[in-house]
């Protein structure tokens, strides 16, 4: 057994990426029902199951000391979990974190927003498809437009460093709306991402083939209407930005499918259930759960576990958008 290391320079995989970003799941649950999230009807896991959140606090310590700038708290829905805001206080406070941030969608924002930001959340993106509120509907399943708009005023009164719109484009679902988005966040100075459909887990009455529409078909039809200048400017995640002259609005495209980006990953993720993911695309994984039941606060063991971990992350994700999905774990169980 080769000797345990404690203080790395940074965690770095076989392909020599280095990994500072970490993304963590904290619920599975969800008081929406996206349909290319979830199925309608989902059966949630037992609380025996999910990591505490005194378990996540402590996998969060263990990456900040190995080298993780960035954390970004992601669900199923994460302001639903009871306990979050002292999680993200205790979290957006590790000596080392540079930026803990929290992807949601804006449901409880209205009365949230203002508790994010004194627990130390510094940006936060925000799930918004579409401007129509029976489309709305109709994606989210029950989620109400109003409310979540509500949301957005809300952190944009608090004073988050940025707050960033995320649009998953679907074909023939709300693929003519693009332009409205993206007025939308320059009438209220936000950065917006569209995103390519990811295809994790078979979801019931929805073709993803079907209703893929890609980053390119995006960027035409936004270039008829605005001029993109491309940007080399990042925020740690996946997204290619460009900015929208003469406004504060910057837009962003992730498209795992046509443009992969798999060569500048930095990135892995906890599930709820305590899984080490070292890819979004692929199984490839480590039980850290396993290691803290049994190994209760053993931090030299965790951190020698999470550098292992790193040589079995793969150098490229398994997405096929016209297949029926490999990856069969639901988008809510891996975080967005």
């Amino acid at each position: 057994m080769p000797p345990l290391v404690t203080t790395p320079i940074a965690l770095i995989d076989r392909f020599g990426r280095t990994v500072d970003y970490l993304r963590i799941s904290i619920t599975d649950r969800c008081d929406f029902r996206c349909v290319y999230c979830m199925a309608e009807e989902m059966t949630f896991l037992p609380r025996a199951q999910i990591l505490s959140l005194e378990e996540i606090e402590f996998i969060a310590q263990a990456f900040v000391q190995l080298g993780v700038k960035k954390i970004r708290i992601t669900g199923g829905e994460p302001l639903v979990r009871k306990g979050a805001l002292d999680l993200l206080n205790t979290i957006g406070h590790l000596e080392g974190l540079r930026e803990l941030v929290i992807t949601t969608n804006g449901s409880q924002l209205e009365t949230m927003a203002k508790d994010l930001k004194v627990a130390g959340v510094k940006r936060i993106n925000i799930s918004l498809d579409t401007l129509d509120a029976d489309k709305f509907k109709a994606i989210t399943r029950t989620g109400d437009l109003q409310q979540v708009l509500k949301g957005i005023r809300a952190a944009k009164a608090v004073g988050f460093e940025r707050i960033k719109l995320n649009a998953v484009i679907l074909k023939n679902r709300n693929h003519q709306e693009v332009n409205a988005l993206v007025q939308f966040a320059i009438d209220n100075a936000l950065d917006i991402s569209f995103i390519e459909e990811m295809p994790l887990g078979i979801v019931d009455q929805h073709d993803r083939a079907e209703a893929y529409y890609s980053s390119d078909l995006i960027r035409r039809d936004i270039s008829e209407k605005y001029t993109l200048v491309a940007t080399p400017e990042k925020t740690g995640g996946p997204s290619d930005y460009y900015k929208i002259p003469d406004t504060q609005t910057r837009v962003g495209f992730i498209s795992p499918h046509s443009h992969n980006f798999c060569s500048q990953c930095n990135r892995v993720r906890l599930t709820v259930e305590g899984r080490l993911l070292l890819c979004l695309g692929n199984e490839h994984s480590v039980d850290l759960k396993a290691v803290l039941r049994e190994h209760p606060n053993d931090m030299a063991l965790l951190k020698q576990t999470i550098i292992d971990a790193m040589l079995i992350k793969p150098e490229t994700h398994e997405f096929n958008i016209h297949e029926q999905p490999v990856i069969l774990r639901y988008m809510n169980m891996t975080g967005g």
